[in-house]
């Protein structure tokens, strides 16, 4: 969740911690701080609220060091104030920065006041602070400290060390948290994202669960949980520098909006040939999986978990295999049944949502025949550990709501399925008909996006609002879900998604003139049965917002804002092409809030705590 960014040279390494930072930020926000070794003594500086803050502050007091960490906080212990600000410090000898959360901290607290230490914040960080500062006075061994206590540790972590005794040093570990180490020339770099580092460098080692990295300027050495000194891979990262640059538009999550077209042709290209969709989008044993496949499980979290859902509308309907989909954080606590032959896919945008991940580990010691991970992120811990992998080309994704993520990966979830389809009996003019729909879909969204400025008038209706409705049927029942989970994300106006057909069993009681109903229409087989629906909202008051097909009629009348979509949308494409508007709704709703649309409270991108 949080961000951390080290660094060890022979030149002032600030900007690189700084630029680092900024680069993260979307990962945390709540406050901001570095700390460096300077002339014999660590200096720290934290501030409250966004990177910029401490900028200001290092304007006013520049600090230099060839050696530092740095971090951006998102809260889980403690208040986002300054004292509970990274790095945290153990007396002047030790400076940590973390990512993740210690769940037994609270004992280890008790015993080290038992020794003597006092606390300055409320975090699970400090602790762990102390607790290296207490197992270095045995013999002044910085990193046969940091193994042992971080073999007291219960709970996920990324943790960034320095001592003011070991000058030109950093110790790095991780256990359940994203952790690189960059490589660079007669100089080293450590990080939480490889996105932090690529200003600097594109060479990388990607820790694995349990490693300890001592870094540092010509040097890095690693040992693996079992103590053992091992050698990982040096990957070479194929990101570039500017692919997050925000460029000429106001908002990172604006700029995502129309990467779109661009983004889902990447999804498509070089696994489609021919008219058909290549087993081995999926990876180079997909084919033997996937004709062993009678059943799948789709494990994800949040917009990833809508996508999952779209996803067992399609599955079912044309497999004709069972498809359970469920959130990570619930199937991890409870005792699934795993049905013969079921492949066990995972869903994530960074590949390190940590329930997520937990999921994916559960599952390989059960009976599913493979896992399958769909991703943003090719350096991710789930595309290193799942057997097969569908990467999404999405391209970075900064904004904390997530939309060409979703789009894409509902793409990579439509060639998972017309794949399976194939082995249930799709016909070869069947495939290719699915197959042409999905070629379509860039043109088709860069139509839906000319809808921009007639959205943005709709947003008006929705400024002063605090509650919304959305409905859905069908396959569009979960891009409602999403559409509410974007406008309550980034407006803060509460937001509810409902199957259209459950108004009556509940929700219609909310339903008055301050309810703005928000529905997705297109020509489909749930079309009459929807427009009952919305005629329920109608007669209790309530003002309609309805995306609909150019064919579906609903009348000019008082009450009811239909907003056209491009002609002859078919249903394997009304998923993804139906999602856009609500993206851009919820954006406009926002901006005429005042709310802050990339980084919204209380909220982070990567969600690597549990």
């Amino acid at each position: 969740m949080c961000g951390i960014v080290g660094a060890v040279a022979e030149r002032n390494v600030v900007p690189i911690l700084m630029e680092g930072l900024r680069r993260l930020e979307y990962r945390g926000y709540d406050s901001a701080g570095i700390a460096l070794y300077d002339d014999g003594e660590i200096i720290r500086l934290r501030r409250a609220g966004k990177v910029q803050e401490l900028q200001s502050a290092l304007d006013k007091n520049p600090l230099q060091g060839a050696t530092g960490i740095s971090h951006t906080r998102w809260a889980t212990h403690g208040a986002p104030n300054e004292s509970n600000a990274h790095p945290h410090v153990s007396g002047k000898d030790i400076a940590i920065v973390h990512n993740g959360i210690i769940e037994n901290h609270e004992e280890l607290r008790d015993e080290l006041m038992k020794h003597g230490y006092t606390f300055d914040s409320e975090t699970d960080t400090e602790v762990v602070a102390h607790r290296i500062h207490f197992n270095m006075q045995a013999d002044g061994d910085f990193v046969k400290a940091v193994k042992t206590t971080v073999a007291e540790l219960e709970g996920a972590y990324a943790l960034a060390i320095m001592s003011v005794k070991h000058p030109g040093e950093l110790i790095l570990a991780r256990q359940g948290a994203p952790a690189v180490v960059g490589l660079g020339l007669e100089e080293n770099f450590i990080a939480s994202d490889v996105a932090a580092l690529l200003p600097v460098t594109r060479k990388f080692i990607y820790l694995e669960e349990g490693d300890v990295a001592h870094v540092r300027r010509k040097e890095v050495t690693i040992w693996d949980i079992d103590g053992n000194v091992v050698e990982r891979p040096v990957a070479q990262s194929e990101l570039s520098a500017d692919a997050a640059e925000r460029g000429s538009y106001r908002h990172y999550m604006q700029k995502e909006i129309y990467e779109q077209p661009e983004a889902v042709a990447r999804t498509l290209d070089g696994r489609i040939a021919d008219g058909k969709v290549l087993d081995s989008a999926f990876g180079d044993k997909a084919n033997e999986v996937l004709d062993k496949t009678k059943g799948v499980h789709i494990i994800a979290c949040g917009t990833s978990y809508h996508a999952g859902l779209v996803a067992r509308y399609w599955i079912e309907a044309l497999c004709r295999i069972p498809c359970m989909v469920e959130i990570a954080s619930e199937y991890r606590y409870r005792s699934p049944v795993v049905l013969q032959d079921t492949l066990f896919i995972t869903i994530s945008q960074s590949g390190e949502t940590a329930d997520t991940l937990a999921a994916l580990r559960l599952a390989k010691e059960m009976d599913y025949i493979s896992t399958l991970t769909i991703c943003n992120a090719p350096e991710s811990s789930m595309v290193r550990e799942s057997d097969l992998v569908m990467l999404t080309h999405a391209g970075p994704e900064i904004g904390v709501a997530s939309t060409k993520a979703f789009t894409t990966q509902l793409a990579a979830l439509a060639l998972l399925t017309i794949v399976l389809a194939r082995r249930s009996g799709l016909e070869e003019k069947q495939e290719r008909a699915l197959v042409a729909q999905l070629a379509d879909l860039p043109g088709l969204i860069g139509q839906v996006l000319t809808l921009d400025s007639s959205i943005e008038a709709l947003a008006e209706h929705f400024a002063d609002k605090e509650h919304a409705l959305f409905l859905g049927r069908g396959v569009q029942n979960p891009v409602a879900m999403e559409g509410a989970l974007k406008l309550k994300e980034i407006s803060y106006i509460h937001a509810e998604a409902y199957a259209a057909g459950e108004l009556k069993h509940g929700p219609l009681a909310l339903v008055d003139e301050n309810m703005p109903v928000v529905s997705i229409a297109p020509d489909d087989d749930l079309l009459e049965k929807l427009k009952s629906n919305l005629q329920e909202v109608r007669a209790r008051g309530g003002e309609l917002f309805v995306f609909a097909d150019p064919r579906v009629q609903f009348g000019d009348r008082h009450g009811i804002h239909t907003t056209r979509m491009p002609a002859l949308i078919q249903d394997f494409q009304a998923p993804i092409l139906y999602t856009i508007p609500l993206q851009l709704l919820a954006y406009h709703v926002a901006l005429l809030k005042g709310t802050d649309v990339d980084q919204p409270r209380n909220l982070a991108k990567s969600v690597t705590v549990e």
